[in-house]
């Protein structure tokens, strides 16, 4: 404990997006928490997006859960991908801040315990390996791995994998999202055998059509799941 106190006055804890003092290790000074977007009160059931109104006591969902079928049974987001949400995303994706792993994936948890069950096997959207090559690592499973830990819950990062490198979504129309990821995403050969007769909680840094998850979702119940919901970090949705 002496040595863990030296070490935080010689090495104060700073916020995760600029260099102010705060109070605790992984946290946000005050500035940086009020444009953070995080999501609270009655969200969309399938997406996790915030809705206007108070809880009805039974799950609703937004308009584009209600005009685009879900694959997957309960869905839930962290924050909107905007303002300070959207730099986190990307610190974590294309910044190298591995360090953000551990307290986002504390954020995902917090959203996510209402749709955790007993026995669930927490899985990320897959890489192909060319990206990973690429990138070094994949966001999705830091995220994962570290939600998992945190709930106590198993994690299989390979259960899933991306049989085919598909282009990016970016620029893509909601149809052509989907079209892009037909298919593309299939249990592993071997590792997909642990889906079989489990509640799977697939988790993602970023949802914006849906049509990864939805690909993912697909894989999950061929290999057997008995449910699969999903995670993420942020969702991109119209502010309410």
């Amino acid at each position: 404990m002496g040595l863990q106190a030296a070490l935080r006055l010689l090495f104060p804890p700073q916020c995760l997006l600029c260099e102010t003092q705060v109070t605790t290790e992984f946290g946000l000074c005050g500035a940086c928490w009020r444009d953070t977007p995080f999501i609270a009160g009655l969200v969309c059931d399938l997406c996790g997006a915030p809705l206007p109104g108070e809880d009805p006591g039974h799950p609703v969902r937004c308009d584009d859960c209600l005009s685009s079928a879900r694959p997957w049974d309960h869905g839930r987001a962290a924050l909107l991908y905007r303002d300070n949400g959207r730099k986190l995303a990307l610190a974590l994706k294309h910044g190298d801040r591995l360090d953000l792993a551990r307290p986002l994936a504390g954020w995902i948890l917090r959203a996510a315990r209402p749709i955790l069950r007993r026995g669930t096997l927490v899985v990320p959207v897959p890489l192909h390996w060319t990206r990973l090559l690429t990138r070094r690592y994949n966001q999705s499973a830091l995220l994962s791995a570290e939600l998992a830990r945190q709930a106590g819950l198993d994690h299989c990062p390979d259960a899933l994998v991306r049989g085919r490198n598909t282009r990016s979504q970016e620029g893509r129309s909601r149809e052509g999202r989907f079209e892009n990821m037909t298919g593309a995403i299939l249990p592993h050969p071997r590792r997909g055998r642990l889906l079989k007769g489990r509640p799977v909680l697939i988790l993602d840094d970023v949802m914006t059509s849906g049509a990864t998850l939805a690909t993912a979702t697909e894989a999950c119940q061929a290999a057997g799941a008995t449910s699969v919901s999903v995670a993420v970090l942020a969702r991109v949705a119209k502010d309410t």
